[in-house]
């Protein structure tokens, strides 16, 4: 048998990668991110409500509260992994346009059924707050007036939840047409 004897030097080889940098319109990402966290949180705060005030009235939550309060959740959990990349400067344009596009989904689904809960055929929202409440303005410190104005705040609620569902649909689009331009831009 024969042995092989080497001396001790050892040969190191040194690999540079290339680390590709994306150039993110800062301003237009910082407004997107404010108004999708005031959209998403709106959207838990509303929602959390009405799960409250379901609840203690003893009726049964719909299924889109939750699933709304959970594509809000998931928003805002997106919105910290995207701030947590651009800090470790590793954004990807693909990242934003596919949790983009995962998130236009889920809110366009919320924003159907918030849709036809607020003008649907029959027994709508929009109907009922429009016969029962906005029809009537009472005044005065009385238990109506107090009920009336509560009763007013949930239409209000209702009304904003679909403003911001839809401001938050704008918003998705927008994010993952500058995601494309970032792209394209370095390409």
């Amino acid at each position: 048998m024969a042995s092989t004897v080497t001396s001790g030097s050892l040969v190191y080889e040194r690999r540079v990668a290339r680390v590709h940098k994306y150039h993110w319109p800062a301003i237009q990402l910082n407004i997107w991110m404010l108004i999708m966290l005031i959209a998403a949180c709106t959207i838990i705060g509303v929602f959390s409500t009405f799960i409250q005030i379901q609840q203690t009235l003893l009726l049964p939550v719909p299924w889109y509260f939750p699933y709304y309060i959970t594509v809000a959740a998931l928003t805002v959990a997106f919105i910290i992994t995207l701030l947590v990349l651009i800090f470790q400067r590793r954004l990807l344009p693909s990242i934003v346009m596919i949790g983009g596009f995962i998130l236009f989904v889920l809110w366009l689904v919320g924003l159907i059924v918030i849709s036809v809960q607020l003008w649907g055929p029959v027994g709508s929202v929009s109907s009922n707050c429009n016969i029962f409440v906005y029809a009537s303005n009472p005044t005065g410190q009385s238990l109506q007036t107090l009920s009336w104005l509560e009763q007013r705040s949930i239409c209000q609620s209702w009304q904003a939840v679909f403003a911001f569902g839809m401001v938050g649909e704008i918003f998705l689009l927008w994010i993952m047409i500058i995601a494309y331009q970032v792209f394209a831009d370095d390409a």
